[in-house]
Parts: C-alpha cells; structure tokens; sequence
C-alpha cells in the first residue's frame, strides 16, 4: 500500500501543568518574539547507538522548527553535561543548566530499536517554569523515523501556538525528472520523493481532496487535457472529466461533493462545477473572456478564479450560488493561479511586472496587498499550507523550474526540490 504510515502515537503524559505552562511563553507568529530552545541529541535508551537515527531526527526537527520562525537555537558547543544526561521527567532535568545558557525551551529524546521496531520518545519542557510541556512515544519502523520527527515537532507547533504545524503533510507536484512530466509526492522538507503516475505525457495542476485521500490531476495521456482522480493509498485512478477540449485545474470542494475546473467544450473555457463522477452540476461563468483557475473559500460557497473578461488577466470571486461575481485585483497587467488561504482571510496569486512573475496576497476585499519574492527569476502558482503559516511556489531562478516554500510573510524562504531536474505545479496535502 503506497506510502502507508504504521505509526503508532501514544500520547504519554497529560499533565494538569502543561496548559499553564505553555500559555505562559505562548507565540502566534514568527517575528512576534524569538524563543531560545534548546534542542539536544536524540540518545539511546537501550542497545547500541544509531548516529543515523539520532541524526535524522535531529536534522528534521531543526529543519521544522527553524523554518516557522519561533525559534532561535541554543549552540549546541555551548551544552553541559545534562545534554548527555537521558531526562524524559522534569525531575530527571538539570533545568538551571539551560537556564544559564539562555535556553527558555529544551527539548530532550531517546529511541531504541527492537528488532525491526523503533521506539522513539521525545519531550518538550519548560526551562523557566522547570516543567514539562508535553511528550509522546512514537512506534514504528527504522525507515519512519523522519515522519516521528515531524510529528513531534507539529506538537511542539501546537503546545506553543495552539496549532498544530503542517510539517507530517505531503506535497504534490510535478516533476520531469523521469523523462516526462509526472506527478510526484514528497515530505514537507523535500524529501522521499515518490513518483505517482507513470502516463508517459504531460501532468499538470495536482490539488488534493480535502482529506488528502485522493489527488487530481490533468494528464494528456490520451491526447487531450483530461481530469483524473487517483487514491493515494492504493494508487487506483480513473478519469473524472474527458469532453473535448479543456479539463483542468480541478479543485474539490470542501464538501468533497463538487469539483470546479476549467471545461471549454463549448468553446470559451469557462468554471463549471461537476460531481465526482464527471457530470456537470452548474456553469459558474458565462462571457467571452476566458475564465480559469478556481480556487475554493475554505467554507465552500465562493471560488476565486482568473478572467480577462475586463481586458487584462486578474483574480475574480464569484458566489456560486447567487451567480455575484467580484473583481479582487486592480493592478498589474497579468494575475493569475489564486489560492484561497485555509483561513478565509487572505488569497495567494501571482502577478507579471518587469517581465517576470512574483507571488503576492491580498485580503479578500481587495485591501492590504503584499508582494512576497523579489529578485530575478519567475516565482508562480503559489499554494498555502493547511495551517495556513506557510506558502509553496515553484521557481526558475536557479535555472530549472524547482519548489519552495516560505513563511507566509515571505521569509525564510528555502528550496525543497534539486535543480538537476524541472519541478513545478506544488501542492500542500491536508494533515495525514
């Protein structure tokens, strides 16, 4: 069964502290104040050691922790000896140690490996209060240790903001590193990349259902831009929407019982919604401008898409039940691939100035517009995170086409895919 996780989370503590503590340091957003934690080696807790499973889960977390901006690391050069020292309990942990490096979190762990099982614990304390947060035992194979990784660190995302991090998702997107252009999955950090089709032709445009079970795609596999739909567990996909001419961009609605896409079997591409077994429902739009790229409010009852209709390409939201339709964007001469934020608030899209693409947000009555990547390059079809924190888009600034991911304010930008090959089209899974 593809990519299936046997993972098996036990929470192991539940302490009456660990609310009071945690609201006492508590951060919402990166820039609002930088945490000191502490993060030491993983150790064994039994049998011998494993510099690649400490090392992975190491690597993982600060990769995690460092790219939502919460953190600020203690040097590890600067340890003593309590980081050598196994403490899963409060009162197993030297707290005035890590107190007197600055540290206001710390985070400790051990695994062991038993057979063809791993066993990982990882805990989350409080250095100035001396308490701990929160922990879990993570039970699984040797090759799942960077999920466990993940996860804990989704947790720590959690106990600290009240949300739940994004990093145990997946993200789709296209790649042409087999010779054609196929549809692959990854790790949130770019790794275990796995390619899901084998069509030999052109795939483009991957989304997710809402609870990342399934996956559509357009593919030119029988010589035309048909919908797909594929199960990611079992790998079983069937065509949803095959008329002539376009079928692409599908997105389905949060409800799972529609999907809206781009068909122009009636010559204009227009928006039209479908069932998820191909017929049409509705038409959304009807005018001679070419409409495009449509994009779900998170509760379902408007899509945010592109039209000229009004001469140049901008980003437009219709109500798909009263028929009311809005322009967002009033500048620039080219908008295009919206992407509603999973907060209702904002909306992602790229805009062409200078010759090149860049990806902006805009509140979704048009106000506070916000440029987010600058510098050479194009920077397009830009996609949120299921928190909402962060923001993938693929870029051709280092030549190839590859994908990036950044804080949804635009920092901390960093590639996820390699340059030897062409990657483009990303998008960010529900939480698994």
């Amino acid at each position: 069964m593809l990519l299936r996780w046997f993972i098996v989370l036990f929470v192991c503590c539940a302490l009456p502290w660990s609310a009071l503590a945690a609201t006492e340091i508590e951060i919402s957003s990166p820039g609002e104040q930088s945490i000191p934690l502490a993060l030491t080696e993983f150790l064994p807790s039994e049998g011998v050691p494993s510099a690649q499973i400490s090392g992975e889960l190491n690597e993982v977390l600060v990769a995690d922790l460092d790219l939502s901006g919460l953190f600020r690391f203690v040097d590890p050069g600067a340890f003593l000896d309590d980081a050598k020292l196994i403490g899963l309990y409060s009162t197993q942990v030297n707290f005035p140690q890590w107190r007197m490096l600055g540290s206001e979190t710390l985070i400790k762990g051990t695994y062991s490996l038993q057979g063809e099982k791993l066993i990982v614990e990882a805990r989350l304390f409080d250095v100035v209060n001396r308490r701990l947060l929160t922990g879990r035992r993570y039970v699984g194979e040797p090759k799942d240790v960077r999920r466990m990784a993940h996860a804990f660190a989704d947790l720590v995302l959690k106990e600290l903001t009240g949300e739940e991090g994004p990093f145990s998702a997946r993200i789709a997107y296209i790649s042409d590193k087999s010779g054609d252009k196929e549809l692959w999955l990854m790790d949130v950090d770019g790794k275990r990349p796995v390619r899901l089709t084998n069509h030999r032709s052109i795939v483009l445009n991957p989304d997710f259902s809402p609870r990342g079970k399934e996956i559509l795609f357009t593919s030119y596999r029988a010589n035309n831009p048909d919908l797909y739909r594929k199960e990611i567990y079992s790998g079983k996909e069937a065509k949803v929407s095959y008329k002539q001419g376009l079928n692409v961009a599908g997105r389905m609605a949060p409800s799972e019982r529609e999907i809206a896409l781009t068909l122009s079997k009636d010559g204009n591409p227009e928006i039209y919604l479908i069932g998820t077994s191909g017929q049409v429902r509705k038409r959304i739009t009807d005018n001679w401008g070419i409409d495009s790229d449509p994009s779900w409010s998170p509760d379902g009852s408007r899509l945010a898409f592109v039209s000229n209709r009004q001469g140049n390409p901008h980003v437009f939201i219709a109500d798909i039940f009263s028929g009311k339709t809005e322009r967002l964007t009033t500048r620039g001469k080219y908008n295009a691939t919206p992407a509603w934020g999973p907060k209702g608030e904002r909306i992602a899209f790229t805009r062409q100035e200078g010759g090149r693409f860049d990806v902006y947000t805009i509140k979704i009555d048009g106000t506070d517009e916000r440029r987010l990547t600058f510098g050479p390059g194009n920077s397009e079809h830009p996609r949120w995170s299921p928190d909402g924190r962060f923001i993938i888009y693929s870029s051709d600034k280092g030549g190839n086409r590859v994908i990036y991911v950044m804080r949804a304010d635009g920092t901390g930008s960093r590639r996820l895919t390699t340059l030897e090959s062409d990657s483009r089209h990303p998008a960010w899974s529900p939480r698994w």
